[in-house]
């Protein structure tokens, strides 16, 4: 093993992940103190969290951004692995945060509430992470917390996630006095004091006893999904800690299983025996796929090399203290200070003048970044998130970062001419640093549109503008983000565009078929044949039908469609690119026209966690909001009530469900969908 090598294996960039209040935050400043980072911890409710640095954070308690924090740690003493951890959001609002988080990380840590189990947003950050193809750690926190079970976790990531829980040790105590972990790998008991010091011995004769058998199933739950240690196990050879230890890894880095420990981050237990899971069983930038580029329209395959051809992403976008910060990760090669690199979005490239490693808030210039680094490029102003940089000889292009579309829509006005100006600098800023976030203009008022993820995500934007840069706006009433989709198929459409009297003439006809697709895709299918259309005019067709799309009969984006362009015709002279972009559009709208659409509106899950006297006002509630009752499950004390209502229906919910429940009931909303309106 060569020396660069055996530095790439000793890395690890994470992310933690989770529902709102699962303790991620919490867990993250624990993991920096234990582990040196910070001399202080700093709590949550306190406003002074490490990565919880900006103000608006600090004021309402929550992660808007995710944030990145550098960390070492030695598993038993043994060589030191540098960490690099992204604390991410738990608010549906900010999933932006979390996907490109995970597009770029190499592994994560799931936090579970030892409580309230898997949440709603546990599962949406979960399936997140199994689609960019993250091998996950779980951790069940708050198990100092009364109603807390290790167990009942376990079984939910089963029956919710679909996933394979491998518990690698169980709890010791419970919500009075939650003291240790037995470590079915070591065979030994960890028991933490008061400050979270841990105190190790070997299982005496009696826990042997007892705890044995639970190692033995965790063997035989690896052992399914790792040849090594099936033979072994057949063999009758005895599992020592590092042969399971490395089991569990080849198995978690495969996606067979998940890792699964407890602790309670608030009283800084089950800290140190996380850090050793995560150097453990998550992957280092070796053990990940090498990532795919295109080149030249060719894929080519590059692993993570530092002389291999540059390969970067910049993935995210933030502005500290008056200067742009554009985070990068390193695929391949090596970025350096005064490079000149290409750029898929800006033709003339850019030059690196100045690379820092990020803690959070502060910032350490480094001289150069290697392949497996996440760092950032200060000084880019045009930055643009998603776009890949390579070197000006071999330009490459990766797979960018996918945004959903936002859902909701505020009117947005200055309340004083005199600041239009900075709003719309403020606004621009905002847009480039979240893909999630889009201004646009009231084609009708010419008023200004600010779109966005939900209510909380608007309310934090228009919070930034207001103190980052000392607008005061006026908010106008929401608007939500309607679709429309065929009502019918309809076949022979003709769009013509005809004018041939004097000068260069104008020539081009298209028929097209329209069919509804069920989905929400946009499908243009060219089915001409023997030449009748030039490629270059079935091209030009396609653009126009697509510009057509943006606006359907009723006002709003057309999707669910698939449009067959069929036959044409054209004119020797009079035939050219424009004319046939025309004919696309005016096809395509005569066929909408005909055919008619559905309104399709946005749908919300929505889960609500009240008191079960409550119950009957909720659902009440929900059905009077042309909402629907998915399940209700009972909990004791507590409901959990998860539905389905229309986003139109659902403004200012928060503060009316806790009217209705005196203030005890709370609730989560994630985007589900479109659906067809119902009349009323």
């Amino acid at each position: 093993m060569n020396t660069t090598t055996h530095t790439l294996s000793h890395w690890r960039n994470l992310g933690i992940i989770a529902h709102i209040d699962a303790g991620k935050t919490t867990l993250t400043e624990r993991l920096l103190w234990k582990t040196g980072e910070i001399r202080r911890v700093g709590e949550v409710h306190d406003g002074a969290a490490t990565t919880d640095f900006s103000a608006i954070e600090r004021e309402r308690g929550i992660t808007i951004g995710a944030a990145a924090v550098q960390a070492h740690w030695a598993p038993r003493g043994g060589e030191d692995h540098r960490l690099t951890l992204i604390d991410t959001p738990g608010h549906i609002d900010f999933a932006i945060e979390v996907e490109r988080s995970l597009r770029v990380l190499d592994g994560a840590v799931a936090v579970f509430s030892a409580v309230d189990g898997v949440q709603p947003q546990s599962e949406t950050v979960w399936h997140q992470a199994r689609r960019h193809g993250v091998p996950l750690i779980a951790y069940v926190n708050k198990m100092d917390r009364i109603g807390a079970s290790f167990e009942r976790v376990l079984a939910q990531l089963q029956d919710k996630l679909q996933a394979r829980p491998w518990a690698v040790g169980w709890p010791l105590g419970d919500e009075n006095h939650f003291h240790g972990w037995v470590d079915f790998i070591a065979r030994q008991v960890v028991e933490w004091d008061d400050a979270g010091n841990p105190t190790r011995s070997d299982w005496t004769a009696e826990q042997q006893a007892q705890w044995q058998p639970h190692r033995l199933r965790l063997i035989e739950a690896v052992a399914d999904h790792d040849d090594t240690l099936a033979d072994a196990w057949l063999a009758g050879a005895v599992v020592d800690d590092a042969a399971l230890r490395a089991a569990l890894r080849r198995a978690t880095l495969a996606g067979a299983g998940v890792p699964v420990l407890a602790g309670a981050a608030f009283k800084s237990k089950g800290i140190d025996t996380l850090l050793d899971a995560i150097v453990d069983f998550l992957p280092s930038p070796l053990d990940r796929p090498a990532v795919v580029a295109t080149r030249g329209g060719s894929e080519v395959r590059l692993p993570p090399d530092p002389n291999g051809p540059l390969a970067a992403l910049l993935f995210k976008i933030t502005h500290q203290a008056h200067a742009a910060l554009s985070f990068v990760r390193v695929y391949s090669g090596t970025l350096k200070v005064g490079d000149q690199v290409a750029s898929s979005q800006h033709a003339q490239g850019r030059r690196i003048s100045r690379l820092v490693r990020v803690q959070a808030d502060q910032t350490r210039d480094i001289a150069e970044a290697v392949a497996g680094d996440i760092v950032a490029v200060i000084g880019w102003k045009d930055a643009v998130s998603g776009e890949t940089l390579s070197a000006p000889s071999a330009p490459l292009l990766l797979d960018t970062i996918h945004a959903q579309h936002a859902v909701l829509a505020w009117r947005l006005g200055a309340e004083k001419a005199s600041d239009l100006i900075r709003m719309s600098q403020g606004l621009s800023s905002l847009a480039q640093e979240d893909p999630s976030f889009r201004v646009a203009t009231d084609a009708v008022t010419g008023e200004t549109l600010i779109w966005g993820m939900g209510e909380l995500h608007l309310e934090v934007m228009v919070e930034r503008l207001r103190s980052e840069w000392n607008v005061p706006v006026k908010v106008g009433a929401p608007r939500v983000a309607y679709q429309e989709a065929p009502a019918r198929a309809v076949q022979g459409v003709e769009g013509k565009v005809v004018k041939q009297t004097g000068g260069q003439g104008q020539y081009a006809r298209v028929l097209v078929d329209v069919t509804p697709t069920g989905d929400d895709a946009v499908r243009f299918i060219d089915r001409t044949v023997g030449g009748v259309i030039p490629k270059s005019f079935v091209a030009a067709v396609e653009k126009g039908v697509r510009a057509a799309l943006e606006e359907g009969p009723r006002g709003h984006p057309v999707v669910g469609i698939e449009v067959v362009l069929t036959d044409g015709q054209t004119h020797a002279k009079d035939s050219s690119e424009m004319a046939f972009h025309r004919a696309g559009s005016e096809a395509l709208k005569a066929a909408l026209a005909t055919a008619g659409t559905r309104l399709l509106e946005p749908v919300m899950e929505v889960a609500i966690h009240a008191p079960s006297g409550n119950v009957g006002d909720v659902v009440g509630d929900l059905n009077r909001r042309s909402g629907r009752v998915a399940s209700i499950e009972d909990h004791g004390a507590q409901v959990e009530v998860v539905g389905y209502a229309p986003l139109a229906r659902l403004a200012g919910y928060t503060t009316a469900l806790r009217s209705l429940t005196q203030g005890r009931a709370t609730s989560d909303m994630r985007f589900n969908g479109y659906e067809e309106v119902q009349a009323a």
